[in-house]
């Protein structure tokens, strides 16, 4: 055999400097595909996008809101509230966004997540407006709001039953509840202090923030339907029991509600010497204000956990107001082994039928 020299050798065993360098290259790019959805998961930098910035078509001039008159839809009023990724929704990929607002009526300034479903970019809704779905937490409720977590599956669970028939596309808002949170430490003197989604005298103005100002942001970034048919409610515990309240107080502009373990008289000790407006904020009183009054309509839809431990008053509420007594329509649920949170809520919004129900009596998407 003839002799070779190191050189010579190494050159036969061993890759060019550029061939080891695209190896290399390409084992990067393998790699990264396989770690990017990991990732991306985890929010590790640079395989996320949260944080950057997202646009859901409002203008920043107000014109958009010009629309030929008799239409349903409204479009988006502008001016953009500068929105950012929160989260991705891994069913479809969907995005969740946050901002934070400064209620024009309220003058309360906090954090709203929202997130519009697929259909919303499919271009034969271009010009369409898509109902609302405001959906408020039990607990604090502040500085965040649950329902913007993927892990609930409210979001994938709307996607979901939209494409199945079995809901409407729903925007869907999520707003801080109250404007402080003393849920943490059970030796603040304020512990368990909340403002029954209500305009409490003296306090910030906690009903107009959820009933004015953040349907004023969604329309001004949104499309959205110009009549009550298209905005709701949704909420589990206190969540539940201030857009039940929503609804009856402000049935000109809402139409429909899921509540979920709610309670039906709002109890802060905040309300202390303000029981006139504690009462325009009850309820109970609100319903019957509206039987007398005859209308508009409402649908009330109601789910209580079979295995909660405190049992809310739904069912003496519908004792005197459900069977469809005038306008108020009411449908209830009590879910078989379920409990008082959100997670047992979310299936059951499907199971009992909910979603599905106040969805027949609402507009869909519509230009």
């Amino acid at each position: 055999m003839s002799y070779q020299s190191p050189t010579t050798y190494q050159a036969r065993r061993r890759p060019s400097r550029a061939k080891r360098w695209v190896i290399a290259g390409a084992s990067v790019v393998t790699l990264g595909l396989i770690a990017w959805p990991v990732m991306s998961y985890y929010e590790i930098p640079p395989f996320t996008d949260k944080g950057d910035a997202i646009s859901f078509g409002g203008s920043g001039d107000g014109k958009n809101g010009d629309q030929a008159p008799g239409s349903k839809a409204q479009m988006p009023l502008g001016p953009s509230a500068g929105f950012k990724i929160s989260g991705t929704v891994p069913e479809d990929g969907t995005k969740i966004a946050v901002t934070t607002y400064k209620g024009k009526k309220s003058g309360f300034e906090g954090k709203v997540w929202v997130w519009a479903p697929k259909e919303y970019d499919d271009p034969k809704y271009a010009k369409s407006g898509f109902p609302v779905l405001i959906a408020l937490p039990g607990g604090a409720g502040y500085p965040s709001n649950y329902w913007m977590g993927t892990d609930l599956k409210l979001e994938a669970s709307i996607s979901k039953w939209a494409q199945e028939g079995k809901s409407l596309p729903f925007i869907i808002a999520m707003p801080v509840l109250n404007p402080e949170n003393h849920d943490k430490d059970p030796k603040d003197p304020k512990a368990g202090l909340y403002w029954d989604g209500s305009d409490i005298p003296g306090q910030p103005k906690m009903g107009t923030w959820l009933t004015e100002d953040v349907p004023q942001l969604i329309k001004e970034n949104f499309r959205t339907i110009k009549s009550r048919d298209g905005w709701a409610f949704m909420g589990s515990s206190t969540g539940a029991s201030a857009g039940l309240k929503s609804v009856l107080q402000k049935p000109d502009q809402f139409k429909a509600v899921i509540a979920s373990g709610p309670d039906i008289v709002p109890d802060s000790r905040l309300w202390a010497g303000h029981e006139k407006e504690k009462a325009d904020n009850n309820s109970d009183v609100l319903a019957q204000r509206l039987i007398a009054k005859k209308g508009p309509e409402v649908y009330l839809a109601f789910q209580v956990g079979s295995n909660e431990p405190v049992k809310p008053p739904i069912d003496r509420f519908l004792a005197k107001y459900g069977d469809n007594k005038g306008p108020i329509k009411t449908k209830y649920r009590i879910n078989v082994g379920g409990q008082h949170n959100a997670a047992s809520y979310v299936p059951n919004m499907e199971a009992g039928g909910l979603i599905q129900w106040i969805s027949e009596h609402m507009q869909g998407p519509t230009t």
